[in-house]
C-alpha cells in the first residue's frame, strides 16, 4: 500500500523544487550577462537583486525549523487516552453491526 504523503513532506519537496529552479534561473542571468554585457546595468539594483542572486552565497541551504509543542501533562494525556478508547469503541461497535 502507498504511503500517504504529509502537508511537511510536500512543502520540504516545493522548497527543493523552488532550489532548483533558483538555480538555474541564476546559471541563465549568467549566461544572458555574457551574451549581452549591456544588460547588467540596465537593472537597478534596488528593483531587482541580481547582484544577490549571483553571489556564491546565495545558494547556502536554509535550515529547517522543527516543529515545536507545548508539553502536556500526565492528566492531559490520560484525557487523551481516555477519549480515543472511546472513541475507538464506537468505531469497532459500528462496524460490527
Amino acid at each position: 500500500m502507498a504511503k500517504a504523503t504529509t502537508s511537511a513532506h510536500l512543502l520540504d519537496l516545493a522548497k527543493r523544487g523552488a532550489e532548483v529552479r533558483a538555480r538555474f534561473l541564476a546559471e541563465e542571468l549568467k549566461l544572458l550577462f555574457a551574451a549581452f554585457p549591456h544588460l547588467a546595468d540596465a537593472f537597478d539594483p534596488d528593483e531587482l537583486p541580481i547582484s544577490f542572486l549571483l553571489k556564491a552565497g546565495a545558494e547556502r541551504q536554509v535550515g529547517r525549523r522543527s516543529r515545536t509543542r507545548k508539553p502536556m501533562s500526565a492528566a492531559a494525556r490520560k484525557a487523551v487516552g481516555d477519549r480515543m478508547k472511546r472513541y475507538w469503541a464506537a468505531r469497532k461497535a459500528a462496524g460490527d453491526k
